[in-house]
């Protein structure tokens, strides 16, 4: 059987004295206020739904770029979590900051410009002070996970023709407008990216109900998706918590979404391209 790995989760630590409030943008994100799960809370949704392994990403609308508690949480869960650090890729010191995280046991940081405290696109992606942290990540093999929208694709784009070796996973596909259905020419800058080898997308409930908007259904965006990429550059991530709902439930919905697949392709899409892409194939014997 394949091992079910969920590429998109977070954890939320109940210590605000050890791991304090510092949300990028300055406002905390309600759902992190509203219905938080700690990496012992994650185990347990993880068990209940009869998921192998998760990748914890940062929280960054609690936790800014202080990763402490997502670092802890993997080191207590080695054999469970994967976890993606935040940074500023502006600052001076990215490249130390990278060095620091991943020495604590992170595998790939995190870039944030845009969320549901931080609407629009941030104009910094793809700024020359950034290429430090894109040029280390790429000579290293970092893998990089970026939370954009379809406005940010010509920064990504420039910054990627410059580092054409660059891993880099885009969370929620990057907020695609696919409401003029197949082929999809709203969300033309998505397909276009395929070019890069190094581009995957992560297929979150945000960018499976966008599939369900105007003229689109799951199952031609499914097909563009898998024609474009590849099923091998594609990993499900459920978003839990921030997405409402047990994870049991949400791996349960995910896997009547995306039915259509073929089972080589379900397998890559639920657990064998996020093992691969960051590194973990001894996760897939």
């Amino acid at each position: 059987m394949s091992k079910l790995i969920d590429a998109h989760t977070h954890v939320i630590a109940t210590d605000f004295e050890k791991y304090p409030s510092n949300p990028i943008g300055g406002k905390q994100s309600t759902w992190s206020r509203e219905h938080p799960v700690d990496a012992a809370g994650l185990i347990d949704a993880l068990d209940d739904a009869g998921m192998d392994h998760a990748v914890a990403v940062q929280a960054s609308t609690i936790f800014g770029h202080d990763n402490s508690y997502v670092a802890d949480s993997v080191a207590e869960h080695p054999d469970r979590l994967i976890g993606v650090y935040s940074i500023d890729a502006m600052a001076e010191d990215a490249v130390e900051k990278i060095k620091h995280w991943q020495s604590r046991g992170l595998n790939g940081f995190r870039l944030f410009t845009t969320g549901t405290t931080m609407p629009g696109q941030a104009s910094w992606l793809g700024h020359p002070d950034s290429y430090a942290a894109w040029e280390y990540a790429e000579q290293e093999q970092i893998p990089v996970c970026l939370q954009m929208t379809i406005a940010g694709i010509p920064a990504l784009v420039s910054t990627l023709e410059r580092f054409p070796g660059s891993r880099v996973v885009l969370d929620h596909c990057a907020r695609p407008d696919l409401s003029d259905g197949a082929p999809f020419a709203k969300a033309q800058g998505l397909f276009d990216l395929a070019a890069f080898q190094g581009v995957h997308l992560k297929l979150t409930h945000r960018a499976l109900h966008a599939a369900t908007e105007g003229e689109s259904t799951l199952e031609s965006f499914l097909d563009a998706l898998v024609e474009s990429y590849g099923s091998g550059r594609l990993m499900w991530g459920s978003n839990f918590p921030a997405a409402d709902g047990r994870l049991a439930d949400l791996v349960a919905e995910a896997r009547t979404q995306l039915a259509s697949l073929s089972e080589a392709d379900a397998a890559n899409v639920f657990g064998n391209t996020v093992a691969r892409f960051y590194g973990k194939e001894e996760w897939l014997a």
